[in-house]
């Protein structure tokens, strides 16, 4: 966690992460200004500069901020004696944060345009870090004989990764119709997904119903 975590929570500071991200994600880097934030947040012009240091700092603590909000879901998610449910419960967790805060998400995987605000080499690992956790997962997955021996964690949590970005994109976009919801597609992904990597196809839909509450 960065060191800003251990610092006494700001509503002010938190208000003005959210409407930066709103912005960017509605309208645009160009629409974000310091006199926009704090008029809509309530505050004085200073309070971005006393809690950011600069409108670039601000933006890019809009991603540090959305990560460890991101980490704080994943983190209450307990490893157990079933991986392929654990793997499961980790997806959900991505697609809740994806729909519970759309606009930081946005601003966190590359759906808001951030033309003249530049991330730093660690902010993006920050990003990756997120995969930390699937990826354990998955080594489980294999370890204990659910997933083929020969898998590569590396690349199915980076398979599994695109996955979940393109069916957040499309339900956040509105783009999941007909019968079958955000949901069920996420259900059938993840049990294809465990049965392409190796895992019995009943013992798999069972894990990701129980995953999936």
């Amino acid at each position: 966690m960065s060191s800003r975590s251990q610092e006494p929570a700001s509503p002010v500071r938190r208000l003005l992460l959210d409407e930066a991200a709103r912005v960017l994600a509605e309208e645009g880097p160009a629409a974000l200004s310091a006199r926009r934030l704090v008029k809509a947040v309530g505050a004085s012009t200073m309070a971005v500069y006393t809690h950011f240091g600069s409108m670039p700092a601000l933006v890019r603590e809009v991603m540090r901020e959305g990560v460890e909000r991101f980490l704080g879901r994943v983190d209450a998610v307990a490893p157990g004696t079933d991986p392929v449910l654990e793997l499961t419960e980790l997806c959900r967790v991505y697609q809740e944060f994806a729909r519970a805060e759309p606009d930081v998400y946005a601003v966190m995987f590359g759906g808001s345009t951030l033309a003249g605000f530049e991330l730093t080499q660690g902010d993006r690992q920050m990003g990756v870090a997120l995969l930390r956790h699937p990826r354990d997962a998955i080594r489980r997955c294999i370890a204990s004989g659910r997933f083929r021996a020969d898998a590569d964690a590396d690349l199915l949590v980076r398979q599994l990764f695109v996955q979940m970005h393109g069916l957040a994109q499309l339900a956040h976009a509105g783009y999941i119709l007909g019968i079958y919801g955000p949901d069920d597609v996420l259900a059938g992904l993840l049990r294809d997904f465990a049965v392409a990597a190796g895992d019995d196809p009943e013992r798999a839909a069972r894990s990701v119903r129980s995953g999936l509450g």
